[in-house]
């Protein structure tokens, strides 16, 4: 993946001041006056997780999630904002090319992630960017502002689509990126994870990238985005139809009868349930956004929720400011 002269790419620069106006005026609109960002603190930011000493520690960094799993109160450290460094994992796999909605899912995986940079730029974060893409791991180093936003636009839409090149034996999974974004990058900070997640086997144990995100969450704030076409959830009745695989590039033809079709769904209902069950055990918040739907309200309302939540406890951790 090369980047493009940006400088005198007058529609890249329209793009992102689109996407500027959409995402960020749009979410300010609709926040009505809320802090705006991505994470749950101002000002500081969740480290790592130790056990909570009584006296000296403040309840209200308690680590419920790591108390309830192992039984025994944790909070966590904080490190102030200068230190952060937010980083995006973008799953540019083959299938993230498809849609049958207002958009494709890469559409919609690209403005999440211009979203979340757009955002953390409020509190002056770096920000980043790992790419899975043709089965390889590519990686675009930390910067900030508006210019570097834009380099990272152009990388994205200079990345040519169409199937994997890399042979099946060498091919980089969402876990291997996972795991390099762990081993990687190690200043605290923020994390976005946006992928569509098909590789997810819908029953049988521990998902391959379950440990990576788990490892993830565990030093750092992780946003997971999942995003998904209506069409992957649901086959229309059209009878006859010739189905190819983005990542093999085999064809198929397939006769959409009503069994048929029902099937397809519950294996599609089984594979987004065990998405969804996966991402609860990381500890991770988790963002559904979809192609036939309006995503930059969808991640409106997810900021919304989030800012109220956190406000919520906050005001009813005993010992914290009324």
């Amino acid at each position: 993946m090369t980047t493009p002269a940006i400088g005198t790419d007058p529609r890249l620069r329209a793009a992102l001041r689109r996407l500027d106006l959409n995402i960020v005026h749009r979410l300010e609109g609709l926040l009505h006056g809320e802090h705006l960002g991505l994470r749950l603190g101002p000002g500081s930011e969740a480290a790592e997780a130790r056990l909570y000493q009584p006296g000296e520690d403040d309840v209200r960094r308690m680590d419920w999630a790591v108390t309830a799993r192992t039984d025994t109160p944790h909070v966590r450290d904080l490190v102030a904002d200068r230190e952060l460094e937010s980083w995006t994992l973008l799953d540019l796999s083959p299938s993230m090319d498809f849609g049958t909605g207002l958009r494709s899912k890469r559409d919609v995986a690209v403005g999440a992630m211009v979203a979340a940079n757009l955002l953390t730029q409020k509190v002056g974060d770096r920000f980043g960017a790992h790419f899975l893409h043709h089965g390889r791991i590519r990686r675009w180093p930390a910067r900030s502002g508006k210019e570097a936003l834009l380099a990272l636009l152009a990388t994205v839409a200079a990345a040519p689509t169409g199937d994997e090149r890399a042979p099946s034996a060498d091919r980089a999974t969402l876990a291997d990126a996972l795991t390099d974004l762990v081993r990687t990058r190690r200043r605290r900070g923020l994390r976005v994870v946006v992928s569509d997640f098909l590789d997810t086997p819908a029953f049988g144990g521990e998902i391959d990238w379950e440990r990576p995100l788990r490892q993830l969450a565990s030093r750092h704030q992780v946003l997971v985005v999942e995003v998904v076409d209506p069409r992957e959830l649901d086959l229309p009745e059209v009878g006859d139809v010739t189905m190819r695989d983005p990542r093999s590039g085999r064809v198929r033809d397939v006769r959409l009868t009503k069994a048929v079709r029902e099937r397809y769904r519950r294996a599609a209902a089984d594979q987004r349930t065990a998405v969804r069950d996966a991402l609860r055990r990381c500890g991770v918040h988790h963002l559904l956004l979809r192609t036939d739907r309006d995503w930059v309200l969808d991640t409106a309302r997810f900021v919304i929720h989030q800012r109220r939540t956190a406000h919520h406890l906050a005001r009813h951790t005993p010992g914290s400011p009324r």
